[in-house]
């Protein structure tokens, strides 16, 4: 893909995604929702993920959503056992940060590999075989005897379950209309910032046992993704644009999506072998799809930079606001050094909290409500613009909260004025990386796996060098 390629999501795609300007014109062709446009277009075709029923694709979320809660788990449990690791491979506190900073780097550069072979194999195959490695190396990383082989297996772990970024966000799109992807994003994105919480809380308490059952708890959380994966996800990259030659709903001009609900065709009517259809470990490129090279992912991760509008935004995200997060988790030992690994995992329920707060009240829903409300009163023409005036409120919580608990470290304050400011500064994050993913993704809708792998890659070299 070219830069004109990629510039098209922005310039020459914007009335496809449903931001043109005709969409508030009820005499225009196509289907609409509440008056907008929606996108993709669906087909007639009851194998189009768009088609499924709704317990199948929150199934399907739930999955994605348990592989990107591992995604940074993974990363954080073992926070609270750096005394142990410290004993055990002989090593000091800023060598144990670093046994942090490393599955960070396979997060990081695991979306670089793992893209575009799921945009040729399919999402399914890529989600089996990254929790496969995850797995195998969660293992290696609770019989290793020494730091070498422990960071080792640290970098496979991240690497293993990257797939639950792009490929992730890949998943949702599948799944999804344009109109409802701020929820599900909002989600996608709780899960990650979760499991960045909830690792230490588990890990504290598993430490009570050994630092090594840390990661056989693990191991047996990835075992059993890989037995969910294997039974309730089926391949959702579908071949819209040829199915749309074959199977398009029929209708005389504008019509309403939940009035089109049951007009479905026969799925065997078109030979090609398509998400349900296929073989449980589908090794060949999906059929009725032009295939990108396998490299095509690192060549979009490059030609991203020269578009200023996912840059800036990623760039002052991943580095300026962020990165604080992950620099605050590893710093809790330190700041509560006369508490037990067990109360130091208890300590991350403020974030926690914060995190979950904004997600259910100020936050995906938020964002999707803001967006229709602006667009009803711009003439029905949705903005990716409209989804940036969360980011105002998001800023100045993580701000407020960052420097009342650096305040409160610095003089002694009791614990709780600590938990209050993790409740802020946790709200701020979850509402920010919201923000930041609907809005790259909402700039260039067809680029969506380029913007989104840009932005993994970033946030992740982010946490990687925070030590």
């Amino acid at each position: 893909m070219d830069e004109k390629d990629l510039g098209a999501g922005k310039l020459g795609e914007t009335e496809k995604a449903g931001f043109g300007p005709e969409l508030g014109q009820s005499s225009e062709i196509g289907i609409f929702k509440e008056g907008l446009k929606v996108h993709p277009e669906p087909t007639a075709d009851p194998l189009d993920p768009l088609n499924w029923p709704r317990w199948r694709k929150h199934t399907i979320l739930a999955i994605v959503m348990y592989l990107y809660f591992m995604f940074t788990y993974v990363t954080t449990n073992t926070v609270p056992s750096f005394p142990e690791l410290q004993e055990e491979l002989g090593i000091s506190y800023s060598q144990v940060n670093w046994t942090v900073a490393i599955p960070a780097l396979g997060l990081a550069v695991g979306p670089l590999f793992w893209s575009s072979l799921a945009d040729i194999y399919g999402r399914r195959i890529i989600f089996l075989a990254g929790t496969l490695i995850a797995f195998a190396a969660t293992i290696g990383a609770g019989a290793a005897n020494n730091y070498g082989g422990y960071m080792a297996a640290r970098f496979f772990q991240g690497f293993g379950v990257s797939p639950g970024s792009t490929v992730g966000m890949a998943v949702i799109m599948d799944l999804y209309f344009e109109y409802e992807r701020g929820q599900k994003l909002g989600l996608w994105v709780l899960a990650i910032d979760t499991g960045l919480l909830v690792g230490p809380i588990i890990g504290g308490f598993i430490d009570l046992v050994s630092a090594d059952w840390i990661q056989w708890l693990t191991a047996i959380q990835f075992a059993v993704l890989l037995g969910l994966e294997f039974v309730f996800m089926p391949e959702t990259l579908y071949p819209r644009t040829y199915m749309l030659a074959r199977m398009p709903i029929e209708i005389p001009g504008a019509a309403d999506l939940e009035k089109l609900a049951g007009q479905q065709g026969n799925p065997a009517a078109v030979e090609l072998k398509r998400t349900t259809k296929l073989m449980a470990f589908n090794v060949r490129p999906v059929p009725g799809l032009r295939h990108p090279k396998p490299w095509d992912s690192l060549i979009r991760f490059m030609l991203t930079f020269k578009y200023p509008v996912v840059v800036i935004i990623v760039m002052t995200y991943c580095f300026a606001w962020y990165w604080w997060m992950l620099s605050v988790i590893t710093m809790i030992p330190a700041a509560y050094v006369q508490y037990s690994p067990q109360i130091q995992g208890l300590l991350f329920i403020g974030l926690l909290l914060g995190t979950l707060f904004s997600e259910i009240f100020a936050s995906g829903t938020l964002s999707d409500y803001i967006v229709a409300k602006l667009a009803r009163k711009n003439n029905g023409v949705r903005l990716p613009e409209m989804r940036l005036w969360l980011a105002y409120p998001a800023a100045l919580l993580s701000a407020i909260g960052l420097i009342i608990w650096g305040v409160s470290i610095d003089r002694g304050y009791h614990w709780m004025v600590g938990q209050i400011a993790f409740f802020l500064f946790g709200a701020g994050i979850q509402m920010g990386n919201t923000v930041t993913a609907s809005y790259v993704v909402d700039c260039y809708p067809l680029q969506s796996m380029s913007v989104i792998t840009f932005y993994a890659v970033l946030i992740n070299l982010s946490a990687f060098i925070d030590p």
